[in-house]
């Protein structure tokens, strides 16, 4: 056990699978006290299991306002406040702009975007109240650079990264900080599904796994470790960065 994140409290979305879940597990090792959220309880369950007494789950869905609201409140009523906020939570539909949906350019706003803004927002006080805090976003190497067959998910990702940095400096003076990680592709649910839906999931696998100079694909592991450090002391003087977990993908 370590106690890089002693004392502090954090409120993790999606946090019943990969980078949610891993930023949990490597939270409490670091001696945080965290709340799970997501949509599917009996995954939370299984990540609080694995991590013991310093855990809150709320089920809850992140595009609905109530639920936003009880989640944050039920936080700071069981761990009496709230330090970091991992916004996690999120969805990619592969398309263009002709091949995109109504539904599915609302939904990847609803909750790639929106749903990051209403955190925050009722976080804010809580942080302000503490006399500071860390807001975390997920956003993408596609918040950064332009793909091809993304255009609702890049843009939604362009959104939380300037987002992050109009936010940074909103709160800068209320020791608040925002900062988001922009990883490549990461072995998650979310990633791999896409992956096994591919006319030819293996070579699409080693093609992916070419893109990224290190060699391999991004690991959970990978972006919690980075999520550690931002919400920890040590980036005290960090905030409105993008933190490229890519395995070199934008170096090239």
């Amino acid at each position: 056990m370590g106690t890089r994140l002693e004392g502090k409290t954090a409120l993790i979305t999606g946090a019943g699978t990969g980078i949610g879940r891993a930023c949990a597990l490597a939270f409490v090792r670091e001696g945080a006290r965290v709340a799970l959220m997501g949509r599917r309880r009996v995954l939370l369950e299984d990540v609080a299991r694995g991590i013991g007494a310093e855990t809150l789950v709320i089920a809850g869905d992140v595009t609905r306002l109530d639920d936003v609201r009880r989640a944050v409140a039920e936080t700071v009523s069981r761990f009496g406040g709230l330090n970091v906020l991992v916004n996690n939570a999120g969805v990619l539909f592969t398309g263009t702009a002709e091949s995109h949906t109504e539904e599915e350019w609302d939904q990847t706003y609803d909750l790639n975007v929106k749903a990051v803004w209403r955190l925050s927002r009722e976080v804010l006080p809580h942080m302000r109240r503490a006399g500071g805090g860390s807001i975390i976003n997920l956003s993408s190497i596609l918040g950064v650079i332009g793909v091809s067959n993304r255009v609702a998910y890049g843009a939604s990702k362009g959104a939380v990264t300037m987002m992050t940095k109009c936010m940074a400096l909103d709160h800068a003076e209320e020791n608040i900080r925002v900062n988001c990680i922009c990883p490549a592709v990461v072995e998650t649910e979310l990633a791999m599904e896409i992956i096994a839906k591919s006319p030819d999931p293996a070579a699409l696998r080693q093609k992916r796994i070419a893109q990224h100079p290190l060699g391999r694909l991004g690991r959970p592991e990978d972006v919690a470790m980075c999520a550690v450090y931002l919400a920890s002391d040590e980036s005290s003087w960090v905030t409105g960065g993008e933190f490229p977990v890519d395995g070199g993908y934008t170096a090239q």
